[in-house]
């Protein structure tokens, strides 16, 4: 799949009014296609939502028209300094995710803070699991806890300061272990290498492996939250085998911060209408994307939270 591919819709035109006159530049918005880059490789989870907004806001709005510019590397990091640094003229959107967003943050390693942006809200979660290949000898956490006792475990993660990353380095202080960790460009190669058997287990994400499990391709053997997940029942909690583990990952919408507020205030409400239309919920459902929606402010409000609490983690034992 090439890295860069449009997402067709329908022509039209949409007037946007400030104060009951519409700017020029306003009434002509858009007149060229809105980039959304999305901070991973095409096929993740997070490529998977965008796409499916993207089509979803053509249908609804006429005159729109997205293009879907993957930019992965570095945990997100390349695709979240594009988006903060790109023209504040209404054609750059991005989707966000966490924890990695505020991660690169306070490890200094990011050119932005949550100032660089205007949220525009959150779309999913995808919480945390623990996958390991079909035929592995590991069925539940003390398996995995007792298996990495002499220290040659190989565990993937999606990069340094990745909510794969956060869980697996608890879960090392909750059993006492220290893990072969195996830092990877995306929940692709995390993917491959537990279907292909190349590394002992995987922190990653539900979306991510619930059909493999299904199909009975890998194994997860617990899930990151508080209680049982509706779409995988069987699958106990890392709480119930005795490990107080969570770890949930949300996904978003950020745009670079300047925006005139007549053009930012129409993408802000396409994304609501978006989020509460049937068939994109139909969607979602269809490709196990689980939906939290929150407005800018409510979002907002959430990421500075994160970004206190992963700062506690970080200050206690950098990476």
């Amino acid at each position: 799949m090439q890295k860069r591919t449009f997402v067709t819709g329908l022509a039209g035109v949409i007037t946007l009014a400030l104060g009951g006159v519409a700017p020029a530049f306003a009434a002509d918005y858009p007149s060229q296609p809105i980039t959304i880059i999305v901070p991973s490789k095409a096929g993740g989870s997070t490529d998977t939502t965008a796409r499916i907004f993207a089509e979803t806001a053509e249908a609804k709005y006429p005159g729109f028209e997205f293009v879907i510019d993957n930019i992965g590397g570095s945990g997100g990091q390349k695709g979240f300094e594009t988006i903060a640094r790109a023209k504040p003229d209404g054609y750059t959107i991005g989707m966000d995710f966490t924890p990695q967003l505020v991660a690169h943050i306070v490890s200094k390693r990011g050119k932005y803070t949550l100032d660089s942006f205007h949220v525009m809200g959150n779309v999913a979660e995808d919480p945390g699991i623990v996958a390991v290949p079909k035929d592995s000898k590991i069925k539940t956490m003390a398996d995995l806890a007792a298996a990495a006792k002499g220290g040659d475990l190989t565990v993937a993660v999606n990069g340094i300061g990745s909510d794969d990353f956060l869980a697996a380095k608890t879960f090392e202080k909750e059993a006492g272990v220290t893990f072969n960790l195996l830092p990877t460009n995306g929940s692709t190669e995390q993917k491959a290498a537990i279907l292909g058997g190349h590394v002992d287990a995987s922190f990653m994400n539900l979306s991510q492996m619930i059909a493999q499990h299904k199909a009975g391709d890998a194994h997860i053997i617990a899930i990151l939250t508080d209680k049982r997940a509706a779409s995988a029942e069987d699958i106990p909690t890392a709480k119930e085998e005795g490990f107080n583990v969570t770890m949930t990952a949300t996904r978003g919408f950020v745009a670079p911060a300047g925006i005139d507020p007549a053009i930012q205030s129409k993408l802000d409400d396409m994304l609501a209408a978006v989020m509460a239309d049937p068939e994109f919920q139909k969607k979602c459902a269809a490709s196990k994307i689980d939906l939290l929606p929150m407005s800018g402010p409510d979002y907002t409000r959430y990421l500075e939270n994160l970004e206190t609490s992963v700062k506690a983690v970080y200050d206690a034992a950098p990476w």
